[in-house]
């Protein structure tokens, strides 16, 4: 049974094993493909598909050990700066692939240095998969948040070590990105604000995934502005109420975050190369998100 980040990323689509080789395999199959894209996201609209030039950036691959294993990322920053501010950019449920690529590169214009790990390669390679209810089964189904949270300490030392402010850390996710979102931002005490895009906010408490939103409101470090969707059918607004009633008793940082919610907008409508894409509340959305960075002490 698919859960609701899952259900959301099957509405918003038309119907259409980690090891040393994985990038070759990745690269080889984005070159097939012609695109950067993930093969289980396709179709592609290229007619809105935002394409962020590198120039003036350092931009690329780069990996960083976790207990012993090499976690492969993209990032970008300013060229030949340091004392950046880090943004810590979380995938949606097809990896890291071209949007998140180019999402990285739009933060580093913006003045950040920002990283996007790939936080299901020890389970399994997204692109080597063109059917999505195979990748939710085989890959992200397996993924302990405790391994995310342990991940995304390590691309934040990474940071830190190439140029970043580690005193200045944000975070930014989609879908399965915007529920990791939430949980980072109470797992590390050093994250100043988060801006979650559509993630899910409950859910059943299982070995892999003990705890949702809605149960670390207590204990989160750094406000949370949520960008969701009221046309969004894997993620109802109720739940979006109850997030809010939790928020209302929770910690300051609970108390300090809030929620813009786009009324005829759909799961996934910052994602430019999918058909669930919506201009105005995307652009919105973005402006605000900077601006709830920069209130928030990470710019």
């Amino acid at each position: 049974m698919l859960n609701s980040d899952q259900k959301s990323e099957f509405d918003s689509l038309l119907p259409g094993q980690s090891n040393e080789n994985g990038a070759t395999r990745r690269t080889a199959l984005k070159a097939a493909l012609g695109v950067g894209y993930a093969a289980t996201a396709l179709p592609i609209m290229a007619q809105t598909a935002i394409k962020t030039s590198a120039e003036g950036l350092k931009a690329g691959e780069t990996s960083f050990e976790v207990n012993g294993f090499k976690v492969p990322a993209y990032y970008a920053a300013p060229a030949g700066k340091t004392g950046l501010p880090v943004i810590l950019v979380i995938q949606e449920i097809f990896g890291v692939h071209e949007y998140i690529a180019d999402t990285v590169r739009r933060l580093a214009k913006a003045g950040y240095l920002a990283i996007a790990p790939e936080l299901y390669a020890r389970q399994g390679d997204p692109a080597e998969f063109g059917e999505l209810a195979k990748l939710m089964a085989e890959v992200v189904s397996k993924v302990p948040d405790a391994q995310v949270m342990a991940d995304l300490d390590g691309a934040v030392k990474w940071a830190g070590a190439n140029g970043g402010d580690t005193a200045k850390v944000g975070i930014t996710g989609f879908c399965w990105g915007g529920r990791v979102t939430w949980l980072y931002s109470a797992h590390n005490p050093g994250v100043k604000a988060g801006v979650a895009w559509y993630g899910r906010l409950v859910g059943a408490s299982t070995p892999l995934t003990p705890k949702h939103p809605i149960d670390i409101t207590p204990i989160l470090n750094g406000p949370v502005l949520g960008l969701y969707g009221g046309q969004d059918s894997g993620i109802p607004l109720d739940t979006v109420d109850k997030m809010k009633a939790a928020l209302a008793g929770g910690s300051a940082a609970a108390k300090a975050s809030r929620f813009v919610v786009y009324p005829d907008a759909p799961h996934a409508f910052h994602a430019d190369y999918r058909p669930s894409f919506r201009k105005e509340p995307a652009e919105d959305g973005w402006k605000r998100a900077l601006a709830w960075f920069k209130a928030n002490g990470v710019a």
